[in-house]
């Protein structure tokens, strides 16, 4: 639990560092990605100083092979001591780049590598916060694609900043200085190629850009269509519609496609340009270097450094302008992340009251809920109370709001208009995550995650003592499943729980909701899933588990519902009959109704 503690403070301060960054610089992703890395700062130095002189072979290979030239050309008396002692400075220069490339590496993959792992974490993290509605109306293929795909934009951004353009600024920066120191006349034809490549780069840009986000969006749907092909295929395989749901993905497939060849065949043109037009620049430079030569204002071995430099810059422009697709792709991932990081639409229950001791009591005055695309009301001005300890049943046709008035409750949806009241307090005024340690909620499918069937039970509750354990799987009636299992609670649940039948899948959930010892149950229709025998077995459970809790059930099967102490009949938006079963059955009105068509 100290640990869980720890680790949860540490996210805490870092994604606070990166919510910053994305707050501050709103519509300026360039800054946006500038401020990822604060705290890494002197890191980044580090890196950036082993890079520059693990770099210096580079920039220093042209003078010594001007001076070797000059020397070999003129033949000076010490011509043999000039020529040793620049081998050797060269070969001092190269030994020195494996040690000083390692540190470079360490230290600018330890900053990638944090801020990649803190921007997930940043936005699971968020996830966690945003309400229910907001996870309702955003497809989990796109947070997947966003937390994946574009986390990995921005890295390959990162990582494209601390080797490439890092490289292209200290090149262009060195070799233009040494350009300036030996010749101004040709550090001035060197400086006529800038505008040749900023207005290049301007031409291109906007179709660049749009053409980039075009594609990340359809790369999101497509990852949408993909995860539901993947949970559809039972449904698929059971129906024959496996030829169908191929031409639906690869019609997707398709799009998406044609979306990456137009971005390909703009780059590949604007890097084409790029190229031809810096490649005449340099057979330019070389002629006028070499008309210099003939002229005896520079020497032979200068046109072979001048044209060394030249074509390193050139390589260098080059090297942003063809870098620019990719900085455009991780600009557009950085705005991808802020849709999420950025959204306000989370539960904000900071400084709001925390119920100690809750008993349970739950009131809904003239409640009213309407969703947010929705043409009508769901509820329209619902009133009814339940007391400590008791059971209310909700039945009524699908769609009548059952499920709705569970959400309410839980405070994952809140009121258009009136009030809940939990304990005599509005429902609005409590810190829901402290209200939320006091409620289980058995939803209607069973949902499970990867794990052993014990990390299943469990979770969530800290200290659970085999002797509690083992009393909660017998009342959920799952010994002798698990008995039955050779590694019985270490049994691996595989995904989804696919290695277990629907009626194991709930009762594993019933079991989960009960260990927490929770003072409001909510069973959202839990033994749905159930056969007719399980039905009755754990039945019996649930009616010895709910004894002393504030229950709120949705029954499909209203045979389930007789030992309920109220029953709300939930239509038109409002209470049609509240009462108990037998009161309601000697009413004959629509519960008698719906009670008669499962008989």
């Amino acid at each position: 639990m100290a640990d869980l503690k720890q680790t949860s403070k540490e996210y805490t301060n870092d994604n606070d560092t990166l919510f910053e960054s994305f707050e501050k610089h709103k519509n300026h992703s360039l800054k946006t990605l500038i401020g990822l890395y604060k705290g890494q700062y002197f890191k980044i130095f580090l890196s950036v100083l082993f890079f520059a002189i693990k770099h210096t072979p580079v920039w220093v290979l042209p003078i010594v092979t001007s001076s070797i030239i000059n020397v070999a050309t003129t033949k000076p008396d010490n011509a043999g001591k000039v020529i040793t002692i620049n081998v050797v400075i060269m070969a001092v220069l190269i030994a020195q780049n494996v040690l000083t490339n390692y540190f470079h590496t360490y230290f600018y993959a330890k900053v990638i590598r944090n801020v990649e792992c803190g921007l997930r974490s940043s936005m699971v993290w968020k996830l966690q916060q945003l309400s229910i509605t907001y996870h309702n109306e955003m497809q989990s293929g796109r947070l997947q694609s966003k937390i994946m795909r574009d986390v990995e934009q921005v890295e390959n951004l990162s990582a494209q900043i601390f080797i490439t353009i890092l490289s292209i600024i200290l090149n262009v920066i060195v070799a233009l200085g040494v350009v300036l120191s030996s010749s101004f006349t040709v550090f001035l034809f060197f400086i006529a190629t800038i505008p040749v490549a900023v207005i290049i780069r301007n031409v291109f840009r906007d179709r660049i850009n749009t053409s980039n986000r075009d594609f990340r969006k359809e790369m999101e749907e497509t990852s949408v269509r993909v995860m539901e092909m993947v949970e559809l295929i039972p449904v698929t395989r059971a129906h024959a519609l496996e030829d169908t749901e191929t031409v639906k993905i690869n019609k997707q497939l398709k799009r998406v496609a044609n979306k990456g060849f137009k971005l390909d065949m703009i780059q590949s043109f604007f890097s084409s340009i790029s190229w031809a037009a810096f490649q005449f620049f340099q057979v330019l430079c070389l002629g006028f270097t070499g008309y210099l030569a003939v002229k005896g204002t520079i020497l032979p071995g200068d046109v072979v450094m001048y044209q060394t430099y030249f074509a390193t810059i050139v390589h260098q422009v080059s090297g942003v302008i063809s870098l620019l697709p990719i900085i455009s792709k991780g600009l557009e991932s950085v705005d991808s992340i802020g849709d999420i990081l950025l959204n306000n639409d989370i539960e904000d229950t900071g400084g709001r009251r925390k119920l100690k001791n809750l008993k349970g009591s739950i009131e809904f005055k003239n409640v009213s809920f309407k969703f947010r695309k929705a043409d009508g009301s769901t509820l329209k001005n619902l009133s009814f109370s339940v007391n400590p300890g008791e059971t209310i049943a909700f039945v009524g046709a699908s769609g009548a709001g059952k499920s709705t008035i569970l959400n309410l409750v839980i405070g994952f949806l809140r009121t258009t208009s009136g009030n809940i009241y939990i304990d005599g307090e509005d429902i609005n005024n409590l810190n829901l995550k402290e209200y939320r340690k006091n409620i289980s909620v058995v939803p209607q499918m069973p949902i499970l995650f990867t794990g052993t069937i014990r990390e299943n039970i469990t979770y969530g509750s800290d200290e659970v003592s085999e002797e509690h354990l083992a009393q909660i799987i017998r009342s959920a009636n799952l010994d002798e499943f698990i008995d039955s299992l050779p590694d019985g609670l270490d049994t691996m649940v595989t995904e989804h729980g696919a290695n277990l039948s629907g009626g194991q899948r709930q009762r594993i959930c019933i079991a989960r909701a009960f260990i927490r010892n929770p003072k409001i149950l909510i069973l959202d229709e839990a033994t749905s899933a159930l056969d007719t025998i399980s039905e009755q077995k754990i039945q019996n459970s649930i009616d010895n588990l709910v004894k002393n809790r504030t229950t709120l059930v949705v029954a499909h099967r209203l045979s389930t519902i007789r030992n309920a102490d109220k029953i709300a009949v939930i239509g038109d938006g409002g209470l049609l009959e509240f009462g108990t079963f037998d009161e309601l059955m000697e009413k004959q009105g629509e519960f008698y109704k719906l009670r008669a068509l499962q008989q």
